[in-house]
């Protein structure tokens, strides 16, 4: 099966997705979080660096679980851009621009 490149809103969703689980872990441990979750240490690590934009819909919901989010607050918080921020195809579409 081949796999679509991500768009750009998917990649900041998956950014914002990982700096909220990051903020909700606190203080404790990847590891105990991980485990807690069913899930592995390098599963966490990469939602939490936005290296996996796109993660299975269960792994998100046992995360959100052991941290006590709920789903409609963790889709609440990803699936709005930051406000101010720049669109990421902004930027793109200037380069672009400048290039012609």
């Amino acid at each position: 099966m081949v796999r679509l490149p991500l768009t750009a809103a998917e990649v900041e969703r998956g950014q914002r997705l990982g700096a909220l689980l990051r903020r909700a872990r606190g203080e404790r441990s990847m590891l105990e979080i991980a485990l807690d979750a069913g899930v592995s240490p390098e599963t966490l690590r990469k939602i939490e660096s936005g290296r996996v934009a796109t993660p299975a819909f269960p792994t998100i919901a046992a995360i959100a679980d052991v941290l006590g989010l709920s789903l409609d607050e963790v889709w609440a918080e990803i699936s709005q851009p930051e406000r101010g921020a720049e669109p990421a195809s902004a930027g793109h579409d200037a380069r672009k621009r400048l290039a012609s």
